[in-house]
């Protein structure tokens, strides 16, 4: 079988895994959007005239930075999205009606202008933007990390406790860190989880009140306060909270999907469809419990085919829920028995209520939040064909590949140990002679290998547990493994870097694993890990700019709770050749293993290019780095 064999952790040992065929990569391409100046939408309207969008820049000056250029109807809807060459942007077949053009520069502040399509066959709009003017730095954090460490500590304890559904043992220690920390949000917050847990839930609200009164942006207050009105059935008192939250948080899909709960007591089905698909397609997996919400919605405009399928789609893979296999059964009876059936529930928050413990839900303070958990802002009013965008970033992946045998460079490595309570001991640092090989075999099989001071370096890893594959991860958008992926564009988003193209993407549930996987020792069983995340990819190079990933779900098996990467990609220019490649700058690891919590961060300098016609001969190492794994005792 044709395989890739790469490991992230070298202490997981690296496994040969499977790839697909050299397909095309699949996506999603959004309805009515553009890529080129080129429709893909299903839209039909008489031709009228082309437009011509004209950027300038500074003092007057045609814009030469990246641009893009999105013309929108007067329904809000884009028509079309280009991306301005030497300054313009041209459109074809634009129809008669007004029209918004909207221009996202990189390094300018968002500009729109109105204008209108008569009669004339040729209409020119010229847009002058305006540089981005220095933000004011954002407000200071108010979370559990901005404590002092005996706050910290206590707040550690609590969120212990409350895990372990303790909520008198939390109460105390939240006691010990509000001595500390009079004026914390956060606190004041975990006060009232302890009180809910407690069955206390006017105590709770209190707290959750007073929460939102010391921040008023604490997210997760505001939902708990919604969450805990739609319970009562207070609906429009729990919008009010939502649409806060919503303001603060737009990509948040817990509140897109509390909203939907919202709109469905109030009877407007539609507006609660359109909120329950906003949160699934925010949310992803994580939102899952949306779908009830989103069946009930269907079924009441209408639509009752959609919302029978919906629903079976999630009852297969939930089949412990009660309230949704009542659900399904009522929607599948006759139509008048149906309706008299729904109408004569208690109500609609006991058949489709979001599961209570979305919004008290303790992650580990110390890890970063599930790339699920929200959506990085976008630009409004600028969509890619998902298609084109993994194509062509592949094709730059393609040619590193073809044209580099091997690169050195120095890494130097911080390690932290993270204990129970979320606190970090101090730092550990190393710096190794890095070198990493990559081969494309006749096979279509691509064999990536790290060594660090000439082997594995396993003993002189903090813990023995060795951080492998960073370079690896980009290989997700390689040819060869992009179909095994399902892969989301998100929109255009703005990076230290310029514009980039933001795609969500997650491994197929019945492709095969490319990438990572875990072993314990060298004989142990190798467990294949399966990974979602983020790419920004450059919108003008289509280089990577940037990539975060997580697992799709923990591995019980080998106590494997979380593992997070964000790894940073730049330029780096050879001497040889000129040559400038896009290769890993930085990157964080996060990872939950066998009871040890690991924080780690890379950086790379002083690389060194060795091309695959290069001549210059270096030493192999005496032993490979997947050949000194030892046995693991588990803890």
């Amino acid at each position: 079988m044709n395989s890739l064999r790469l490991s992230l952790l070298l202490f997981a040992a690296t496994g040969l895994l499977p790839f697909a065929c050299d397909a095309a990569a699949q996506g999603l391409p959004g309805n009515g959007q553009y890529a080129g100046g080129m429709r893909v939408g299903p839209e039909n309207m008489l031709v009228h005239a082309s437009v011509e969008v004209e950027v300038r820049g500074i003092d007057g000056q045609a814009n030469a930075g990246s641009a893009y250029v999105s013309l929108i109807k007067s329904d809000g809807k884009v028509f079309a999205t280009a991306k301005a060459v030497s300054g313009k942007a041209h459109f074809a077949d634009v129809p008669k009606s007004e029209l918004t053009a909207k221009v996202i520069a990189s390094g300018y502040d968002t500009a729109t202008k109105k204008f209108e399509v008569l009669d004339q066959n040729e209409v020119k709009v010229r847009i002058d933007l305006r540089p981005m003017a220095d933000k004011e730095a954002a407000l200071a954090d108010r979370g559990i990390s901005a404590l002092n460490p005996k706050a910290q500590k206590s707040v550690g304890k609590a969120l212990e406790s409350l895990r372990a559904n303790r909520p008198a043992n939390a109460r105390a220690d939240l006691e010990a860190a509000q001595r500390q920390a009079p004026n914390s949000a956060e606190v004041e917050y975990l006060f009232g989880v302890c009180a809910s847990q407690m069955n206390d839930m006017p105590q709770a609200r209190t707290h959750w009140t007073r929460a939102i009164e010391l921040n008023p942006s604490h997210l997760s207050a505001l939902l708990a306060l919604s969450q805990n009105l739609l319970h009562e059935h207070k609906a429009d008192e729990a919008e009010t909270y939502l649409h806060r939250a919503l303001d603060i948080e737009p990509s948040s899909w817990r509140a897109h999907m509390l909203l939907a709960q919202t709109y469905l007591l109030n009877k407007k089905n539609a507006d609660a469809a359109s909120e329950a698909q906003r949160a699934l397609d925010l949310g992803h997996d994580a939102a899952v419990s949306a779908q009830p919400l989103l069946a009930h919605a269907l079924f009441e405009i209408g639509e009752k085919d959609r919302a029978i399928q919906t629903l079976q789609a999630y009852t297969t893979t939930h089949p412990a829920d009660e309230n949704a296999a009542r659900l399904l059964e009522r929607l599948k009876t006759p139509p008048s028995a149906t309706r008299r059936s729904i109408a004569d529930s208690t109500s609609v928050a006991d058949i489709t209520e979001v599961d209570a413990d979305s919004k008290l839900s303790l992650p580990p303070h110390w890890l970063p939040p599930d790339i699920d958990e929200k959506v990085p802002p976008v630009e409004p009013g600028a969509g890619c064909v998902v298609d084109d965008v993994v194509k062509k970033a592949g094709a730059q992946l393609a040619v590193l590949i073809h044209d580099v045998d091997r690169f050195t460079a120095t890494e130097t490595l911080v390690h932290e140990s993270i204990d129970k309570f979320g606190i970090a001991a101090l730092p550990e640092k190393r710096r190794f002679n890095y070198l990493v090989t990559i081969q494309d075999s006749s096979s279509r099989m691509l064999n990536v290998s790290e060594y660090r001071n000439g082997g594995g370096a396993q003993s002189e890893f903090p813990d023995g547990i060795v951080t492998t594959g960073l370079p690896a991860l980009v290989l997700i958008f390689h040819p060869y493994y992009s179909p095994n992926y399902d892969m989301v564009c998100e929109g255009l988003a703005r990076t230290n870097r310029g514009l980039a193209w933001q795609v969500h993407f997650r491994q197929g549930p019945d492709k095969p694993n490319g990438i990572k996987s875990y072993r314990l020792g060298m004989n142990g069983p190798n467990y294949q890990v399966r990974l979602k995340g983020r790419a920004w990819i450059s919108a003008d190079s289509y280089e990577i700019i940037r990539m975060e990933s997580d697992l799709v779900a923990p591995i019980p098996q080998i106590r494997l709770l979380a593992d997070h990467t964000d790894i940073e990609y730049g330029p780096v220019t050879f001497r040889q050749g000129n040559t400038t490649l896009w290769l890993p700058q930085s990157a964080e690891v996060h990872f939950a293993w066998l009871g040890r919590r690991i924080r780690r961060r890379h950086e790379f300098s002083n690389y060194l290019l060795f091309g695959v016609d290069d001549q210059q001969h270096i030493d192999a190492p005496k032993e490979s780095a997947g050949s000194r794994v030892p046995a693991l005792e588990k803890p």
